[in-house]
């Protein structure tokens, strides 16, 4: 585990506290249960905001804290055990980073003060088809225009601007397209973990090169990375949580006369999953520091990171299920929500399986 300063551990302690208090999986049960528009709770959001947790990463000038991407990961974390659902992914991690690395001036005193405080919301357009393929791009802007559609858009239902991939003259450029612009629409999707997410079609949506962010398809890796590790922080917390559980129930759960967990088949599963976790915790922290240090292994580690903890959580979750028996597969038991997170997770921003190739390919394998 990661040496933590003051401030970071004052940060995790905080974050640790409000999810408990604030927001337990019930919270989320009830977000879920209310067919929430936008997927999350609002005011549980601009709690978050007031907190100054969507300004993490933000530079203090824009009314953020500069705190690091580790910072945010300790975040993310401990709302990733309470499945608690935000656009702070989205938003606060991977629409900020877009603007800190590739905004102009203009761009950032416009988006990043209200991005850190809360008071709008930003997300990545990227996806066209069920895979993630980011250098697969089919929208494309020609004489002002922009023409595309964008897929599994996440929390597009309630962005206010979209950082949007589109072909300029044969290359890959990201442009700002606020969401309320003319010939933008976009459709709510049903996601198996109920978070909110959207389609988007963008139909002769004016853009100039005000709205263009500098750095192209390199500056599309560079936000994707530090996407996938944020995300891969809170799939790290979401799976020690998980296990937790289980862990508990194994010590408590009595059948043929003795409680479960001192049978040893169920002792060597519980082992394995610990391992697994400690391994993903390295690999997640490890990806989160780099960004922090501007280390030229960025691709490589967040890949790593991805991948790990999308085959350590898809794990977790099974035997979540498989562990509590009959109540672990009703709605009434916590373990479904756990598996089905875990499942959307995995896909976004890359599988597994893309990522062991982008891993591969890095490494020239």
């Amino acid at each position: 585990m990661a040496v933590l300063t003051e401030e970071q551990s004052m940060l995790r302690d905080a974050a640790k506290s409000w999810v408990q208090e604030k927001s337990p999986v019930t919270a989320f049960r009830k977000v879920r249960d209310s067919g929430a528009e936008l997927g999350y709770d609002v005011a549980a959001w601009n709690e978050m905001a007031e907190m100054g947790w969507a300004g993490v990463i933000i530079p203090e000038e824009f009314g953020g804290s500069n705190f690091g991407y580790l910072s945010l990961g300790l975040v993310l974390e401990e709302l990733g055990r309470t499945l608690t659902a935000s656009p702070l992914i989205a938003s606060g991690l991977a629409g900020a980073s877009a603007l800190i690395l590739g905004g102009s001036d203009a761009q950032k005193g416009e988006w990043l003060p209200k991005l850190a405080d809360g008071s709008a919301v930003a997300t990545l357009a990227v996806d066209e088809g069920p895979h993630h393929r980011p250098d697969k791009v089919e929208a494309s802007v020609s004489g002002g225009k922009l023409n595309g559609k964008k897929v599994f858009v996440l929390e597009g239902m309630a962005a206010d601007v979209f950082v949007v991939s589109a072909k300029d003259g044969g290359n890959i450029e990201l442009y700002l397209v606020k969401a309320d612009a003319a010939g933008v629409s976009r459709q709510k999707l049903s996601l198996a973990d109920s978070r909110g997410a959207a389609n988007v079609t963008f139909e002769n949506v004016a853009v100039s090169d005000a709205d263009k962010l500098s750095g192209g398809a390199a500056l599309l890796e560079k936000v994707l990375d530090r996407a996938r590790a944020g995300l891969s922080a809170e799939m790290l917390g979401a799976a020690i949580q998980a296990f937790e559980t289980t862990l508990d129930y194994l010590k408590t759960r009595v059948q043929f006369g003795q409680v479960i967990g001192s049978f040893q088949a169920l002792q060597h599963r519980a082992a394995k999953m610990f391992t697994e976790l400690e391994l993903a915790r390295s690999a997640v922290e490890a990806a989160l520091a780099a960004i922090d240090a501007d280390s030229p292994d960025v691709p490589e580690l967040a890949s790593l990171a991805k991948a790990k903890m999308g085959d350590t959580f898809h794990l977790v979750s099974n035997e979540m299920v498989q562990m509590h028996g009959g109540i672990g597969m009703t709605d009434a038991h916590d373990a479904g929500f756990y598996l089905k997170r875990a499942r959307a997770a995995e896909a976004a921003f890359g599988n597994q399986a893309y990522h062991r190739d982008r891993y591969a390919r890095i490494n020239g394998y």
